[in-house]
């Protein structure tokens, strides 16, 4: 009569299963992956790599088909004078699609703070100095009534931002009577408003104080994003809201935070404008929120939340103007920047689905 088989041996059995097949789907996480896998995840770990990419072929192309002539000092800086409005909105832009939201009404704020800071000066004859802080107190006040009805009414941002962008833009045209106020009154009594267009040279460079703001407050903004916790809380909110509250994070005035910022961003970026085209004109950057949409995502930026670098929207913005001027430059149609910057649009989209696999 045989021995009984022993009442461990099946457990001991299983556990040795369980640690080989661990070993083995461990071996093949570390050592089995293609380079293409680990492109993916380089890529899904910097955010901002793919348009930087995208921008240093876009300079090389451009360079070898123009030559010398288009890495001169003067034709790089004019890039940067044209992205400096959609860079400084664009800012604006990314915080509220990190919170996976989208703000359709940072434009119209632009324009109506502008229009504000004009018509106080040369309307009502206040200080210039506190008619561009009337400015800004509008803007932010426009951000923080979007961040209230989003995030306290619960109302999806797509929405409470259109209508907002109708309600500013019908105010505005209502409040300025479609009135410009022209650049050489603004020069001889309020100068102060077209501080941003003034000009500072460095050898053959032309760089603009809106330039030098463009990059100080995107340095700004990074720093902020990835090293303070109210950063952190951006990402988090945009990631996951249920889980951010989870952990402690006040969601509805992170929102609001979030909102009243962009706000206060785009009245900046009005000022900006006045300094850029010299007058103050109601009909000005209207398309600037769908060009802030454009920088976001072709900065690599994802519209789900959560994930992406502002370095990449200012990549984005900056491939856009290398398109725009490079081409000019050739002598072709305009017709064509606009196609290319579709087809970089739905690539950019089509890759962050692609690099999104990774986390999934």
């Amino acid at each position: 009569m045989s021995e009984p088989q022993s009442a461990t041996t099946p457990h001991h059995d299983y556990e040795k299963v369980l640690s080989e097949s661990s070993k083995q789907v461990a071996s093949f996480d570390t050592n089995d992956k293609t380079p293409l896998q680990r492109f993916q995840h380089f890529l899904h770990s910097s955010p901002a790599a793919v348009p930087l990419i995208v921008l240093v072929l876009s300079l090389a192309i451009f360079g070898i088909i123009l030559g010398g002539k288009f890495f001169s000092a003067f034709t790089l800086t004019l890039i940067l004078q044209q992205v400096a409005i959609v860079g400084i909105v664009g800012a604006a832009q990314t915080l509220v699609i990190l919170t996976a939201g989208i703000d359709l009404s940072v434009g119209a704020i632009m324009v109506l703070s502008s229009v504000v800071m004009g018509q106080f000066t040369f309307r009502y004859g206040l200080p210039p100095t506190f008619a561009v802080l009337c400015g800004l107190a509008v803007g932010a006040a426009c951000g923080f009534i979007n961040g209230i009805l989003v995030a306290r009414m619960k109302l999806p941002p797509f929405i409470v931002t259109l209508g907002m962008w109708q309600i500013v833009l019908a105010s505005n045209f209502l409040y300025s009577a479609n009135e410009t106020i022209r650049s050489q009154d603004i020069e001889k009594s309020a100068p102060i408003l077209q501080f941003f267009g003034e000009n500072l040279r460095l050898g053959g460079a032309v760089l603009t104080y809106g330039v030098i703001f463009m990059v100080l407050l995107v340095a700004l903004l990074w720093y902020v994003l990835n090293n303070t916790a109210w950063g952190r809380h951006v990402y988090a909110v945009g990631d996951d809201p249920d889980a951010a509250e989870l952990a402690g994070v006040n969601v509805k005035r992170m929102l609001i935070s979030v909102y009243t910022l962009s706000g206060l961003i785009c009245a900046l970026a009005g000022w900006a404008l006045i300094g850029r085209i010299g007058s103050v004109s109601p009909t000005a950057g209207q398309f600037a929120n769908i060009e802030s949409i454009t920088a976001v995502v072709i900065g690599g930026i994802s519209l789900f939340g959560g994930r992406g670098s502002i370095l990449g929207m200012i990549f984005g913005a900056l491939i856009v103007g290398v398109f725009s001027l490079g081409l000019r430059l050739i002598g072709t149609d305009p017709q064509w920047t606009y196609l290319l910057i579709g087809v970089l649009i739905i690539s950019a989209v089509a890759i962050d689905q692609w690099i999104r696999k990774v986390a999934g």
